[in-house]
């Protein structure tokens, strides 16, 4: 019954909390649809934290994502042992990046006073929730070695019952507890989206693409 709550019942409730709420706060709130930047607080230490945090987190749910919808040309990438190596110390070393930018985050946001004083409780889970979430992840793939190649007959075929609405979790209950919190813990932060900065993601800049470059300028009164 437990596993019955944790892997068909979350899941589906994560899913439609975060689509229902995000349209909601978009209908009633959407001046705050974005990541509500405080890089005119520091910009020092966030430069560094979030190109190493979007590179590496972006490359890894890509490659999450590719297995999960394409496990046929997944596992043909993943053929050769040679490759299969590489493949799994490249996505270590994302992983070490994603855990170590995720901790720069942090500390920014506990050092730097005026940053601290804009930073909501819903951030807090924010972070916190996404740090275990990537240190699992890196935990995960250096004591389950080769997860790439599990990965394709455990969490791909759990997901793919699930989007087919014929939820089958026989292949995720027998793995070990670390293994099933870090896919819990993917659904989480999905249930978390409508609720806090991550909110942004859902949201594609397509107009970044042509509207021209923002100069900011400092307005300051001369003593």
């Amino acid at each position: 019954m437990a596993d019955i709550v944790l892997f068909v019942v979350f899941p589906y409730a994560a899913v439609i909390v975060a689509v229902v709420m995000s349209v909601y706060r978009y209908l009633d709130q959407r001046f705050t649809y974005s990541s509500l930047s405080s890089q005119l607080l520091e910009n020092g230490m966030l430069s560094w934290a979030s190109v190493a945090w979007h590179y590496s987190i972006v490359v890894i749910l890509l490659a999450h994502l590719l297995a999960a919808l394409f496990p046929g040309v997944w596992a043909a990438l993943l053929g050769g042992g040679a490759r299969l190596a590489l493949i799994e110390a490249t996505g270590m070393g994302l992983g070490l990046i994603a855990v170590l930018s995720m901790a720069l985050f942090i500390w920014r946001r506990l050092a730097n006073r005026r940053v601290r004083a804009v930073t909501s409780w819903g951030d807090w889970v924010l972070l916190v929730a996404l740090l275990a979430q990537v240190v699992m992840g890196f935990i995960v793939a250096f004591a389950y070695r080769w997860g790439g190649m599990w990965y394709l007959h455990t969490a791909a075929p759990w997901l793919e019952s699930l989007v087919r609405l014929d939820p089958q979790i026989a292949a995720v209950t027998p793995l070990p507890w670390l293994v099933k919190l870090h896919f819990l813990g993917g659904f989480v932060l999905v249930a978390l989206i409508p609720f806090t900065r991550l909110v942004h993601i859902v949201t594609i800049p397509i107009a970044y693409l042509w509207r021209p470059y923002r100069i900011v300028i400092w307005n300051r009164r001369r003593a």
